[in-house]
């Protein structure tokens, strides 16, 4: 990607560099890993930064209506991908009912006006700037009927793909309606309390001295009743506290570690339950990861809480890493397709491929039978996933226990995502397992 011609503070430089993060998760890029790239490569400002990143995440969680819109609208090719990505980013905005009138951020002329303009700047898709202002502008004029058409197409009353919806109903079909609505509602800020440094109970009044509204919904967990930006959470910087969502924070506890514990987390970043294990007990705990710079974020986290861990490179599917030594406790929080976190990370609906869920089973079990090798007779081994596709939690859980005669525990097994007054988590999977004795 070459810098725009486009003044650096204007929507215009904004709306082209969501386009081209919006065309690199198109190709199997995560949004967050685009929009670094994005950023760097335009040379954008933190104002610029942060206006491209909200304009991104603003398409990702509108797609399945732009997209609608867009079908209803051309059956011309919209190439290349960074032109696909600019008008989709645009009917987003514009077809959001949220952001029309006095609390659209911006009016409806200006954002087309805008497009064009991005358009223009960039000479790949300066030939296609027509195209852009006849379909946004026809948008406008037939708002009310086209909305009627794409209403009927389940994508954009959904906001999902296809292929996920239908999966969805038939893996849930009583609740599959729930789930889809889970994943489009603005994630809540939920908090770790480190209950080495602070009790869940002083600190909520800690925050309501400050005025700052918070609820109770787990043993260590707090949701902020209005998000904040975490260098304003109170007690973040010293340790008090840490970001993370209800369901995860089950894993600790799951775990049973007590101290003097041997304990692998084999796949750590990062870091969140590698820390609460480590504010739970003292233990012996290896944190693995095989990306260097998400062994980085471990670090930066464990310095913060003041929390000591041996950090280690390497793949949890394979032994090079192993010394021989054998594990009281083995947390394996392996890769997944992520369905069951779509509300904060609105990217993965789009990102993922119907057949990622095969190929990511077949990985997943084979670090799972991997790390069993390590675990002590009578330990416990922890599998836990962020999927809500059977294939990767429950049918996987079924087939580890078949082939190693492991004894399964009382676990959660599968936690739908739900937003409730008291239950306010991502989907995840827990299934407890323990090696028979010698």
């Amino acid at each position: 990607m070459s810098k725009p011609n486009l003044p650096p503070d204007s929507l215009a430089f904004s709306l082209h560099g969501a386009a081209q993060a919006i065309a690199a998760v198109g190709r199997g890029v995560a949004l967050p890993q685009a929009l670094i790239k994005v950023w760097a490569q335009c040379s954008a400002s933190p104002q610029a930064r942060g206006a491209i990143q909200d304009l991104s995440y603003h398409a990702m969680r509108n797609m399945g209506r732009a997209e609608a819109l867009l079908n209803a609208m051309t059956t011309r090719q919209t190439e290349p991908a960074e032109l696909h990505g600019l008008i989709c980013c645009a009917l987003g905005l514009l077809s959001d009912p949220a952001e029309q009138g006095e609390h659209a951020r911006y009016p409806a002329f200006t954002l087309v006006d805008q497009a064009v303009a991005a358009a223009a700047g960039d000479p790949r898709l300066a030939h296609a700037k027509g195209m852009v202002n006849a379909i946004l502008r026809r948008f406008l004029r037939e708002r009310e009927e086209l909305m009627k058409r794409a209403a009927g197409t389940q994508m954009a009353r959904w906001n999902y793909p296809n292929w996920w919806i239908d999966r969805m109903r038939s893996a849930y079909p009583q609740d599959w309606e729930a789930i889809l609505e889970a994943g489009n509602r603005t994630p809540p800020l939920t908090l770790r309390v480190n209950r080495r440094r602070i009790a869940v109970e002083k600190y909520l009044a800690d925050l309501a001295a400050q005025d700052i509204a918070a609820t109770r919904i787990g043993e260590d967990a707090v949701r902020l009743a209005q998000a904040v930006p975490v260098g304003q959470i109170p007690g973040f910087a010293d340790g008090l506290v840490s970001v993370q969502d209800a369901a995860a924070q089950f894993a600790a506890g799951l775990l049973d570690v007590q101290d003097g514990m041997r304990v692998l987390d084999a796949c750590a970043a990062p870091g969140g339950k590698t820390c609460h294990i480590l504010e739970q007990a003292q233990v012996d705990l290896l944190a693995l990861d095989h990306d260097a710079q998400r062994l980085k974020r471990i670090d930066e986290n464990l310095q913060r809480l003041q929390l000591p861990a041996t950090l280690r490179q390497g793949d949890a599917g394979k032994t090079d890493w192993w010394d021989g030594r054998h594990f009281d406790r083995i947390l394996a929080d392996v890769p997944c397709t992520a369905s069951g976190i779509v509300r904060r990370h609105p990217d993965i609906r789009w990102l993922r491929r119907k057949g990622d869920t095969t190929q990511l089973a077949a990985i997943s079990a084979g670090i799972l039978d991997n790390l069993w090798q390590m675990l002590e007779p009578n330990g416990k081994l922890l599998f836990v996933t962020c999927s809500l596709w059977p294939q990767e939690s429950e049918a996987q859980a079924a087939a580890f226990a078949q082939r190693h005669g492991a004894l399964r525990l009382p676990a959660p097994g599968q936690l739908l995502p739900t937003a409730t007054d008291g239950r306010d988590h991502d989907g995840l999977f827990y299934a407890l397992f323990q090696k028979p004795a010698a």
